[in-house]
Protein backbone atom coordinates (compact mmCIF):
# COMPACT_ATOMS: atom_id res chain seq x y z
CA UNK A 1 0.00 0.00 0.00
CA UNK A 2 2.88 2.40 0.72
CA UNK A 3 5.45 1.53 -1.97
CA UNK A 4 5.09 4.83 -3.85
CA UNK A 5 5.59 7.07 -0.82
CA UNK A 6 8.78 7.79 1.07
CA UNK A 7 8.25 8.37 4.76
CA UNK A 8 9.29 12.01 4.40
CA UNK A 9 7.14 12.64 1.31
CA UNK A 10 3.89 14.55 1.62
CA UNK A 11 1.05 12.14 2.36
CA UNK A 12 -1.12 10.94 -0.52
CA UNK A 13 -4.25 12.18 1.28
CA UNK A 14 -3.46 15.86 0.74
CA UNK A 15 -3.22 16.73 4.43
CA UNK A 16 0.07 18.57 3.90
CA UNK A 17 1.75 16.34 6.52
CA UNK A 18 4.65 14.03 5.89
CA UNK A 19 3.58 10.49 5.06
CA UNK A 20 5.19 9.09 8.24
CA UNK A 21 3.11 11.51 10.35
CA UNK A 22 -0.13 10.79 8.53
CA UNK A 23 -1.20 7.58 6.75
CA UNK A 24 1.96 5.47 6.95
CA UNK A 25 0.83 3.53 10.03
CA UNK A 26 -2.65 2.87 8.62
CA UNK A 27 -1.22 1.73 5.28
CA UNK A 28 1.15 -0.63 7.08
CA UNK A 29 -1.70 -2.04 9.15
CA UNK A 30 -3.84 -2.57 6.03
CA UNK A 31 -0.96 -4.44 4.43
CA UNK A 32 -0.70 -6.73 7.47
CA UNK A 33 -4.41 -7.56 7.18
CA UNK A 34 -4.12 -8.08 3.42
CA UNK A 35 -1.23 -10.52 3.81
CA UNK A 36 -3.31 -12.47 6.31
CA UNK A 37 -6.01 -12.89 3.67
CA UNK A 38 -8.48 -10.27 4.90
CA UNK A 39 -10.34 -7.94 2.57
CA UNK A 40 -9.08 -4.38 2.88
CA UNK A 41 -10.56 -1.32 1.14
CA UNK A 42 -8.64 0.33 -1.66
CA UNK A 43 -6.90 3.53 -0.63
CA UNK A 44 -9.13 5.54 -3.02
CA UNK A 45 -12.13 4.69 -0.82
CA UNK A 46 -10.59 6.35 2.23
CA UNK A 47 -11.70 9.95 2.43
CA UNK A 48 -9.28 12.78 3.17
CA UNK A 49 -9.97 15.40 5.82
CA UNK A 50 -11.06 17.87 3.15
CA UNK A 51 -13.38 15.31 1.57
CA UNK A 52 -14.85 14.36 4.93
CA UNK A 53 -15.61 18.01 5.63
CA UNK A 54 -17.33 18.25 2.23
CA UNK A 55 -19.44 15.16 2.96
CA UNK A 56 -20.22 16.52 6.41
CA UNK A 57 -21.53 19.77 4.92
CA UNK A 58 -23.63 17.82 2.42
CA UNK A 59 -24.97 15.74 5.31
CA UNK A 60 -26.01 18.85 7.23
CA UNK A 61 -28.25 19.81 4.33
CA UNK A 62 -29.61 16.29 3.99
CA UNK A 63 -30.53 16.34 7.68
CA UNK A 64 -32.15 19.76 7.30
CA UNK A 65 -34.33 18.51 4.43
CA UNK A 66 -35.58 15.54 6.47
CA UNK A 67 -36.17 17.79 9.49
CA UNK A 68 -38.19 20.10 7.21
CA UNK A 69 -40.35 17.52 5.44
CA UNK A 70 -41.65 15.80 8.57
CA UNK A 71 -44.39 18.33 9.24
CA UNK A 72 -45.75 17.82 5.71
CA UNK A 73 -45.95 14.01 5.95
CA UNK A 74 -49.64 13.91 6.94
CA UNK A 75 -52.87 12.22 5.97
CA UNK A 76 -54.08 13.37 2.55
CA UNK A 77 -50.85 14.75 1.11
CA UNK A 78 -49.64 13.35 -2.21
CA UNK A 79 -46.13 11.98 -2.53
CA UNK A 80 -45.72 14.30 -5.53
CA UNK A 81 -46.25 17.29 -3.20
CA UNK A 82 -43.57 15.96 -0.85
CA UNK A 83 -41.21 15.49 -3.79
CA UNK A 84 -41.73 19.09 -4.91
CA UNK A 85 -41.16 20.43 -1.40
CA UNK A 86 -37.97 18.39 -1.04
CA UNK A 87 -36.67 19.62 -4.39
CA UNK A 88 -37.34 23.24 -3.47
CA UNK A 89 -35.82 22.93 0.02
CA UNK A 90 -32.71 21.19 -1.28
CA UNK A 91 -32.16 23.94 -3.86
CA UNK A 92 -32.78 26.62 -1.21
CA UNK A 93 -29.97 25.07 0.85
CA UNK A 94 -27.62 25.18 -2.12
CA UNK A 95 -27.82 21.48 -2.89
CA UNK A 96 -28.98 19.20 -5.68
CA UNK A 97 -31.24 16.15 -5.10
CA UNK A 98 -28.94 13.22 -5.89
CA UNK A 99 -31.87 10.98 -6.83
CA UNK A 100 -33.10 13.22 -9.66
CA UNK A 101 -32.26 11.59 -13.02
CA UNK A 102 -29.91 9.10 -11.32
CA UNK A 103 -29.83 6.15 -13.76
CA UNK A 104 -33.12 7.46 -15.14
CA UNK A 105 -34.92 7.84 -11.79
CA UNK A 106 -37.56 10.55 -12.43
CA UNK A 107 -37.95 12.23 -9.03
CA UNK A 108 -35.98 13.99 -6.28
CA UNK A 109 -36.70 11.53 -3.46
CA UNK A 110 -37.79 7.94 -2.81
CA UNK A 111 -41.03 7.63 -0.79
CA UNK A 112 -41.96 4.09 0.18
CA UNK A 113 -45.31 3.32 1.86
CA UNK A 114 -46.29 0.20 3.81
CA UNK A 115 -45.32 -2.83 1.69
CA UNK A 116 -43.01 -0.80 -0.56
CA UNK A 117 -39.52 -1.76 0.56
CA UNK A 118 -37.67 1.02 -1.28
CA UNK A 119 -37.52 3.22 -4.41
CA UNK A 120 -41.15 4.29 -4.24
CA UNK A 121 -41.65 6.89 -6.99
CA UNK A 122 -43.58 10.03 -5.94
CA UNK A 123 -46.86 10.57 -7.79
CA UNK A 124 -49.82 12.91 -7.69
CA UNK A 125 -51.97 9.75 -7.63
CA UNK A 126 -50.43 8.39 -4.42
CA UNK A 127 -51.68 9.81 -1.11
CA UNK A 128 -50.47 9.27 2.43
CA UNK A 129 -53.33 7.88 4.49
CA UNK A 130 -54.14 7.45 8.16
CA UNK A 131 -52.44 4.28 9.42
CA UNK A 132 -49.63 4.28 6.86
CA UNK A 133 -45.97 3.93 7.64
CA UNK A 134 -43.72 5.69 5.14
CA UNK A 135 -40.00 5.89 4.49
CA UNK A 136 -38.66 9.15 3.04
CA UNK A 137 -35.19 8.63 1.60
CA UNK A 138 -33.32 11.87 0.86
CA UNK A 139 -29.96 12.15 -0.90
CA UNK A 140 -28.08 15.40 -1.47
CA UNK A 141 -25.20 16.68 -3.59
CA UNK A 142 -23.53 19.78 -2.16
CA UNK A 143 -20.39 21.23 -3.74
CA UNK A 144 -19.88 17.87 -5.45
CA UNK A 145 -20.13 15.79 -2.26
CA UNK A 146 -22.87 13.21 -1.64
CA UNK A 147 -24.86 12.30 1.48
CA UNK A 148 -27.81 9.97 2.04
CA UNK A 149 -30.23 9.21 4.89
CA UNK A 150 -33.83 8.20 5.46
CA UNK A 151 -36.43 8.19 8.22
CA UNK A 152 -39.74 6.49 8.88
CA UNK A 153 -42.91 8.50 9.53
CA UNK A 154 -46.13 7.19 11.05
CA UNK A 155 -49.26 8.77 9.57
CA UNK A 156 -52.09 9.29 12.04
CA UNK A 157 -53.25 6.28 14.06
CA UNK A 158 -50.82 3.50 13.15
CA UNK A 159 -51.44 -0.05 14.40
CA UNK A 160 -49.27 -1.38 17.24
CA UNK A 161 -47.89 -4.02 14.87
CA UNK A 162 -46.63 -1.41 12.42
CA UNK A 163 -45.34 0.81 15.23
CA UNK A 164 -43.26 -2.08 16.53
CA UNK A 165 -41.85 -2.79 13.07
CA UNK A 166 -40.80 0.86 12.70
CA UNK A 167 -39.18 0.88 16.15
CA UNK A 168 -37.33 -2.40 15.66
CA UNK A 169 -36.07 -1.31 12.23
CA UNK A 170 -34.49 1.75 13.86
CA UNK A 171 -33.01 -0.42 16.60
CA UNK A 172 -31.52 -2.70 13.93
CA UNK A 173 -29.84 0.25 12.23
CA UNK A 174 -28.53 1.66 15.51
CA UNK A 175 -27.19 -1.72 16.67
CA UNK A 176 -25.45 -2.14 13.33
CA UNK A 177 -23.83 1.28 13.61
CA UNK A 178 -22.62 0.46 17.11
CA UNK A 179 -20.47 -2.25 15.51
CA UNK A 180 -18.58 0.30 13.39
CA UNK A 181 -15.10 0.35 14.91
CA UNK A 182 -11.68 1.06 13.38
CA UNK A 183 -10.06 -2.21 12.27
CA UNK A 184 -13.27 -4.11 12.89
CA UNK A 185 -15.21 -6.02 10.24
CA UNK A 186 -18.06 -4.91 8.01
CA UNK A 187 -19.69 -8.29 8.64
CA UNK A 188 -20.14 -7.36 12.30
CA UNK A 189 -22.64 -4.69 11.22
CA UNK A 190 -24.80 -7.17 9.30
CA UNK A 191 -24.75 -9.80 12.05
CA UNK A 192 -25.99 -7.28 14.65
CA UNK A 193 -28.81 -6.18 12.33
CA UNK A 194 -29.87 -9.70 11.39
CA UNK A 195 -29.78 -11.05 14.95
CA UNK A 196 -32.01 -8.26 16.27
CA UNK A 197 -34.49 -8.55 13.42
CA UNK A 198 -34.85 -12.32 13.85
CA UNK A 199 -35.13 -11.95 17.63
CA UNK A 200 -38.25 -9.86 17.01
CA UNK A 201 -39.74 -12.22 14.44
CA UNK A 202 -38.82 -10.17 11.35
CA UNK A 203 -36.75 -10.83 8.24
CA UNK A 204 -34.03 -8.79 6.54
CA UNK A 205 -33.93 -8.00 2.82
CA UNK A 206 -30.87 -9.69 1.32
CA UNK A 207 -30.63 -8.29 -2.19
CA UNK A 208 -30.49 -4.57 -1.35
CA UNK A 209 -28.09 -3.00 1.12
CA UNK A 210 -26.02 0.00 2.05
CA UNK A 211 -23.16 1.45 0.05
CA UNK A 212 -20.09 3.60 0.16
CA UNK A 213 -20.76 7.27 -0.54
CA UNK A 214 -19.11 10.66 -0.66
CA UNK A 215 -17.44 11.41 -3.98
CA UNK A 216 -20.13 9.46 -5.84
CA UNK A 217 -23.68 8.46 -4.96
CA UNK A 218 -22.88 4.75 -4.80
CA UNK A 219 -19.36 3.52 -4.10
CA UNK A 220 -17.81 0.44 -2.59
CA UNK A 221 -18.28 -1.21 -0.19
CA UNK A 222 -21.66 -2.84 -0.58
CA UNK A 223 -23.17 -3.32 2.89
CA UNK A 224 -25.29 -6.44 3.42
CA UNK A 225 -27.24 -7.33 6.55
CA UNK A 226 -27.14 -11.12 6.66
CA UNK A 227 -23.37 -11.28 7.06
CA UNK A 228 -21.29 -12.99 9.73
CA UNK A 229 -19.25 -11.45 12.50
CA UNK A 230 -15.53 -11.39 11.70
CA UNK A 231 -16.03 -11.35 7.93
CA UNK A 232 -16.10 -8.75 5.17
CA UNK A 233 -14.02 -5.65 4.59
CA UNK A 234 -11.80 -4.26 7.31
CA UNK A 235 -13.22 -0.97 8.62
CA UNK A 236 -10.35 1.44 8.06
CA UNK A 237 -10.56 5.05 9.32
CA UNK A 238 -11.74 7.29 6.49
CA UNK A 239 -14.22 4.80 5.06
CA UNK A 240 -17.71 6.30 4.58
CA UNK A 241 -20.83 4.22 3.94
CA UNK A 242 -24.55 4.00 4.68
CA UNK A 243 -26.22 1.67 7.17
CA UNK A 244 -29.79 1.15 5.96
CA UNK A 245 -31.28 -2.30 6.65
CA UNK A 246 -34.74 -3.03 5.25
CA UNK A 247 -36.76 -5.01 7.78
CA UNK A 248 -39.85 -6.96 6.67
CA UNK A 249 -42.75 -8.03 8.87
CA UNK A 250 -43.11 -11.21 6.84
CA UNK A 251 -40.88 -12.94 4.31
CA UNK A 252 -37.58 -11.44 3.18
CA UNK A 253 -38.56 -12.02 -0.45
CA UNK A 254 -39.08 -8.96 -2.61
CA UNK A 255 -40.31 -8.12 -6.12
CA UNK A 256 -39.55 -5.18 -8.40
CA UNK A 257 -42.43 -3.51 -10.25
CA UNK A 258 -42.28 -4.62 -13.89
CA UNK A 259 -43.85 -1.40 -15.14
CA UNK A 260 -41.53 1.22 -13.64
CA UNK A 261 -38.51 -1.06 -12.90
CA UNK A 262 -37.86 0.86 -9.68
CA UNK A 263 -40.49 0.24 -7.01
CA UNK A 264 -39.61 -2.72 -4.78
CA UNK A 265 -42.42 -4.42 -2.84
CA UNK A 266 -42.46 -7.22 -0.31
CA UNK A 267 -43.45 -10.40 -2.14
CA UNK A 268 -46.10 -11.26 0.46
CA UNK A 269 -47.61 -7.75 0.69
CA UNK A 270 -46.68 -7.31 4.36
CA UNK A 271 -45.16 -4.04 5.63
CA UNK A 272 -41.47 -3.15 5.51
CA UNK A 273 -39.53 -0.46 7.38
CA UNK A 274 -36.13 1.16 6.94
CA UNK A 275 -33.97 3.85 8.50
CA UNK A 276 -30.66 5.06 7.09
CA UNK A 277 -27.61 6.98 8.24
CA UNK A 278 -24.33 7.90 6.56
CA UNK A 279 -21.41 6.84 8.77
CA UNK A 280 -17.69 7.65 8.84
CA UNK A 281 -15.16 5.25 10.39
CA UNK A 282 -12.91 7.33 12.66
CA UNK A 283 -9.71 6.61 14.60
CA UNK A 284 -11.76 5.99 17.74
CA UNK A 285 -15.14 4.73 16.50
CA UNK A 286 -17.58 6.35 14.11
CA UNK A 287 -19.24 9.64 13.26
CA UNK A 288 -22.75 9.93 11.81
CA UNK A 289 -22.59 12.38 8.89
CA UNK A 290 -26.27 12.25 7.91
CA UNK A 291 -29.40 10.94 9.67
Amino acid sequence: MSENFGRNDLCWCGSGLKYKKCHALADEQMEVYRLKGYEVPHRKLLKTKQQIEGIRESGKRNIAVLDFIGEYAVDGVTTETLDRLIYEKTKELGGIPADLHYEGYPKSVCISINDVVCHGIPSDHVFLRNGDIVNIDVSTIYNGFFSDSSRMFCIGAVSPEKQKLVAVAKECMDLGIEQVKPWGFLGDVGQAVHDHARKNGYSVVREIGGHGIGLEFHEEPWVGYVTRQGTGKILVPGLVFTVEPMINMGSSKIATDKHDNWTVHTADGKPSAQWEKTVLVTETGYEVLAY
